[in-house]
C-alpha cells in the first residue's frame, strides 16, 4: 500500500550570476512528493522568527523538507549513517522551539 503524499511542483530560476550577468538564463522545474504540507511548515518557520528574515526561514524550511524527505526514503543508504542518529534529535529540538 502506497503512502499518501502531497505533490509539489517547484520552479527555480537563476536571476543573476555573482558577476552581475543575467545570461545564459537557467531554470529548473521539479515535481516531487512530500509527506508534509510544506507551505504550513514555511509559515511556522517564519512565525518562530529563528532567522534574520522571512526569506531565510523559507529557504531553511524548503531545504530541510527537500533534504529530509530524501533522507527518509533512503535511510538505509550508508551515506546517511551518521545523520540517522542525530537528525531525529535535531528535528525534535526544532519542533520544540
Amino acid at each position: 500500500m502506497e503512502k499518501r503524499s502531497n505533490k509539489y511542483h517547484l520552479t527555480l530560476k537563476l536571476s543573476q550570476y555573482a558577476n552581475g550577468e543575467t545570461e545564459p538564463a537557467q531554470e529548473l522545474e521539479l515535481n516531487f512528493d512530500n509527506h508534509d504540507e510544506i507551505f504550513t511548515i514555511i509559515e511556522r518557520m517564519k512565525y518562530k522568527n529563528l532567522f534574520d528574515t522571512p526569506e531565510e526561514a523559507t529557504q531553511f524550511a524548503l531545504g530541510l523538507k527537500l533534504f529530509g524527505e530524501i533522507k527518509l526514503k533512503h535511510r538505509k543508504n550508508p551515506l546517511f549513517d551518521e545523520l540517522n542518529e542525530v537528525f531525529p534529535v535535531f528535528m525534535k529540538k526544532l519542533k520544540s522551539l
